[in-house]
């Protein structure tokens, strides 16, 4: 299964910054070992169902630590059978980019 997802602390202060809580989110997910890459929005992570929500529950958890609340934003793409897809899906949407150009 693939998941994206995006973990932040909610605090009382409107102008509080919440990188670093997320930076200890991805530190998690990184060393998971698991295959996994950060964009601006959300961190994605590639295994079978049991590892990776035991990741997303870490990475929530260490969020915790920094606010009174927690936010997560959770969308999974659970396909059987299938690994690599992380890298998969993409190598095969620019495929179809490129074959639509020509």
């Amino acid at each position: 299964m693939i998941v994206a997802f995006s973990v932040a602390p909610s605090t009382d202060n409107p102008d509080a910054s919440v990188h670093e809580a997320v930076a200890e989110a991805v530190r998690i997910v990184r060393a998971s070992g698991l295959p996994n890459r950060t964009s601006s929005m959300f961190t994605e992570l590639e295994g079978e169902w049991d590892e990776v929500m035991a990741v997303v529950k870490a990475a929530t958890m260490a969020v915790s630590n920094y606010g009174s609340r927690v936010s997560l934003v959770l969308k999974a793409d659970i396909r059987p059978g299938y690994t690599g897809e992380l890298d998969g899906k993409i190598q095969r949407l620019e495929r179809a980019i490129e074959d639509s150009e020509d």
